[in-house]
Parts: C-alpha cells; sequence; structure tokens
C-alpha cells in the first residue's frame, strides 16, 4: 500500500465541493487515512511549497493556499500516487481529460481545486508536515479484498 498526501485548496472548500472531491476519490478505491480542515499558516505554506521558492508565481501560490481554510487528507492505496493524480487530472484544467475532477469543476491553473504528492519522496514529506504519526490510521476496509487484488 501506499500513502500520498491530497490538498483540497481553498478554492474547493468555497466552493462546497469537499464532498464531490472525497467521493471521487473513494469511488476510486482509495481509503482515506487522515484527514482534517485547517487554516494554513503562511510558515507552513512556505514549507509546503519550498520547492517553488525564487520562481515568479511564489508568493502568490502562499498568498492563496492561506487565504481560506483547506482539507488535508492522507490517501492510501495500491499506486496511490498515480491513481489519485489520474483522478485529478492535469493541473492545467484546460488539459485536463473529461472526468477528471480539475477538467469537470476547474477553469485556471490558479484555481485547480486539488493538491497531491507527485512521487513518494514528495508525499513521505507533504505527510509528514501535515500528519503527526498518531493522526494516520491504519484500518481495515471489508470491501478492500473486492478493490485489490
Amino acid at each position: 500500500m501506499e500513502r500520498t498526501l491530497v490538498i483540497i485548496k481553498p478554492d474547493g472548500v468555497q466552493r462546497g465541493l469537499i464532498g464531490e472531491i472525497i467521493t471521487r476519490l473513494e469511488q476510486r478505491g482509495l481509503k482515506i487515512v487522515g484527514m482534517k480542515m485547517i487554516q494554513m499558516s503562511k510558515e507552513l505554506a512556505e514549507k509546503h511549497y519550498a520547492v517553488h521558492k525564487g520562481k515568479p508565481f511564489y508568493e502568490g501560490l502562499v498568498q492563496y493556499i492561506t487565504s481560506s481554510p483547506v482539507v488535508v487528507m492522507a490517501v492510501e492505496g495500491n499506486r496511490a500516487i498515480e491513481l489519485v493524480r489520474n483522478t485529478m487530472g492535469a493541473t492545467n484544467p484546460a488539459n485536463a481529460t473529461p472526468g477528471t475532477i480539475r477538467a469537470d469543476f476547474a477553469v485556471e491553473i490558479g484555481r485547480n481545486l486539488v493538491h497531491g504528492s507527485d512521487g513518494p519522496e514528495t508525499a513521505a514529506f507533504e505527510l509528514s508536515l501535515f500528519f503527526r504519526d498518531d493522526e494516520i490510521l491504519s484500518w481495515s476496509r471489508d470491501t478492500d479484498r473486492w478493490i485489490f487484488e
């Protein structure tokens, strides 16, 4: 099993899409093992987006992600990173495949509703920013035998 971070960004929260986004991830077969709504601090946002520091969009990104509450989730499943990213769609909603979250609900890259870790190392780092070890649960889901071989 692989774990990844998903963030429902301020636009997803403000537009009332929390339930829709969670539903799509769960319907895909992914399991939520940690979840909370937070108001992200500037310090936490700067750590999360440190890889973009110095880029022209960095300051706007930090301002945006701290502008309103977000929902952070630890999501688990076989190939969870790949499945989450495919379910979200391309970063630019104009290029996202119909049926993905971004294609169905977003218009602009700067308001693309969700974030998902892009690889195993990034997922481990990002999960540690938002969750303590005791906030991520290991639990058995009866339907897993019908989802995973």
